[in-house]
């Protein structure tokens, strides 16, 4: 799987128009000095790690920054993000066009600093995701850092190679219990297991199935996966136990509601659920990016960090920041 996968574009734009919100009220972990240590995750050679940190580059005032891993990482070991509440976030799949499948998403959370970062690990698949670096406990000018060596840890969304998407936002209802023989990994580690493994979303529900996930620390997730065939799925985890609902239809919704066994209607009392669910349906699920990228902002918060949507089929990402910036990245995709 090891190629070179991953090339960028820079389109400045107008700076995007931002809807009133409730701004969060708990602050994110505070952000310390560089750190000299070995990163724990990493199973870089020291040259492997000087050429990642050397990769990193800012691309706007967010700020957001963009770095290549070059190397291999351990995607069980190291740095875990609990992330405190509030943690709002807007997620969609839409497949009515099913050669062009996509997912697209919101992040709503407080003003940290933000990276997109490629990997493509010797065991696993080629990604591009989105890490919030505030809980590596780097700051706003990350340069030298050696904790960024552990950024792989902490995808908040992304997809592989195979067109595999993922994303998460909170959800106070969801309780999860242990079961017996299961590792355990943290709510935000999951979703680096399922790039790295899962090709489908049949098999990224099979690597949740596999691990207990611990929310402790932060607000209680669910999730939702999407994939190139135009498949999609939100997990959820209700009374201790996890549940899956796939997509019908053509296109989902994620909010900060439960989904899973509710209604449709009750699902639109919440109202960016409800501003979502109706403008895919007038579209008929089918969406390209810039189009997705508008609904968005239909339901943009006023701590909104990122917009972003993944091309399932076309490998194309198209993302928006808080600062109206806006690129483009293509990751080839190879389809099943």
């Amino acid at each position: 799987m090891r190629r070179t996968f991953f090339g960028a574009s820079l389109a400045l734009l107008l700076a995007v128009t931002a809807c009133s919100g409730p701004e969060p009220t708990a602050a994110g972990p505070t952000p310390a000095g560089p750190s000299t240590g070995p990163p724990s995750g990493s199973r870089q050679s020291a040259a492997e790690a000087e050429q990642t940190l050397a990769s990193l580059r800012k691309v706007d005032d967010l700020p957001m920054w963009e770095m290549t891993f070059v190397g291999d990482y351990d995607p069980t070991v190291g740095t875990d993000a609990a992330p405190p509440s509030p943690f709002g976030c807007s997620l969609f799949a839409a497949w009515g066009d099913r050669s062009r499948p996509l997912f697209a998403r919101n992040f709503d959370w407080t003003a940290n600093p933000a990276l997109v970062l490629r990997t493509d690990p010797p065991d696993g698949y080629a990604t591009v995701s989105l890490v919030d670096m505030s809980y590596l406990g780097v700051g706003a000018d990350p340069t030298g850092d050696r904790r960024l060596l552990d950024a792989p840890l902490l995808p908040f969304d992304g997809m592989n190679e195979r067109g595999l998407a993922v994303g998460l936002a909170a959800d106070d209802a969801a309780t999860a219990r242990p079961a017996a023989g299961r590792s355990t990994v943290g709510s935000v580690r999951i979703l680096r297991l399922v790039l790295d493994q899962a090709a489908t979303v049949d098999e990224a529900v099979a690597v949740f199935k596999r691990h207990n996930l611990d929310f402790e620390g932060g607000p209680p997730l669910h999730y939702l996966l999407a994939d190139a065939t135009g498949a999609s799925a939100v997990v959820e985890f209700v009374d201790g136990a996890m549940r899956v609902g796939k997509g019908q239809g053509n296109w989902q919704v994620l909010t900060n509601v439960p989904v899973v066994g509710v209604p449709e209607e009750r699902r639109r009392t919440d109202h960016r659920y409800g501003v979502l669910a109706a403008g895919l349906t007038k579209a008929g699920g089918v969406v390209d990016a810039r189009a997705a990228l508008e609904l968005l902002n239909d339901v943009r918060q006023g701590h909104t960090r990122w917009s972003v949507t993944y091309g399932l089929r076309t490998g194309e990402v198209h993302l928006r920041t808080a600062m109206g910036t806006e690129r483009q990245y293509r990751l080839p995709v190879t389809l099943p």
